[in-house]
């Protein structure tokens, strides 16, 4: 069975998890962070989750709600780990919100090779880009460490650029075909 490895389980990585629910595959979650009260608004994060680590408590979830096993490292993403934690992948993707993790995700895709989508919200989350790693330019947040999409005010639009995550990865795992996307809440635009 073929692996997903979803980096980042904020408010476009969680919500990917759970449109890719009933795809065919083995789903891997990595991220560091814990479920913070705020994260409740704009993440598929419950009450019950917080102070667990994000991966772990999505993976109680999954088991309770779905009946589902996955696979989760609640692990920040490094050069030292990026090997190990990616190289059993059959598709990556890139759902972190910082500039320095989506470099070491870009480079090492691009040297494994393996196929990676780039999953990224704008820092006040009203755009939306999904772009494969060999089209991917990173781009750092307006304000180092700015925190991004914590409000549920844009949660439609952050459920609805996850979909169109979820669509994007399951026409890559069932033809091999690779598109690339950016949305506004009130547009969508194939870019490739």
């Amino acid at each position: 069975m073929r692996q997903v490895t979803i980096v980042g389980a904020g408010a476009l990585g969680s919500h990917l998890a759970l449109f890719l629910r009933n795809v065919d595959c083995r789903l891997m979650l990595i991220d560091h962070d814990r479920v913070l009260a705020k994260n409740v608004k704009a993440q598929f994060h419950t009450k019950m989750g917080i102070g667990r680590f994000k991966v772990e408590a999505l993976r109680a979830a999954f088991q309770g709600m779905f009946h589902l096993k996955v696979d989760v490292r609640p692990l920040k993403l490094i050069e030292g780990n990026v090997e190990v934690l990616l190289d059993s992948a059959d598709l990556v993707i890139d759902c972190t919100d910082n500039i320095q993790a989506r470099e070491i995700i870009q480079r090492h895709c691009l040297s494994a090779p393996l196929p990676c989508l780039h999953c990224c919200l704008s820092g006040d989350g009203d755009f939306a880009r999904l772009v494969w790693t060999e089209e991917f330019d990173a781009d750092a947040e307006p304000e180092l460490g700015q925190e991004t999409c914590e409000d549920g005010e844009g949660l439609p639009f952050y459920v609805q650029a996850a979909a169109l995550a979820a669509q994007v990865t399951q026409l890559y795992l069932n033809k091999y075909v690779k598109q690339c996307w950016q949305a506004t809440p009130f547009s969508v635009i194939r870019l490739a």
